[in-house]
């Protein structure tokens, strides 16, 4: 549960950036905010795996690989989800004509 509050943490700074930038620079310089957000949580979610494998495994638990799932990838499938969601729900309005 805290990495998935972690990674949409990580998601929403990258999506606010987006938006931020376009603000300074007084036009749409990025147009798709959600899709800079999930280019943040994945390259967070890259640098947290590379630590998980790299570093030596404690001596309890059940490994780096049960690790690396529960606390990288099911977070960021969780939420690449949603983007794609949420995508597919703009698509949706731009052909009803909303």
């Amino acid at each position: 549960m805290g990495a998935l509050i972690f990674y949409i943490g990580i998601y929403f700074l990258g999506y606010y950036a987006a938006y931020l930038i376009n603000q300074l620079a007084g036009r749409i310089v990025i147009k798709n905010h959600r899709l800079l957000g999930l280019v943040a949580a994945l390259a967070v979610g890259v640098i947290h795996g590379y630590k998980i494998i790299s570093s030596p495994p404690p001596h309890h638990g059940d490994g780096a690989g049960y690790a690396l799932a529960l606390y990288v990838i099911l977070p960021l499938t969780i939420i690449m989800a949603g983007v794609l969601f949420l995508r597919w729900q703009d698509r949706q309005d731009e052909e009803d004509g909303r």
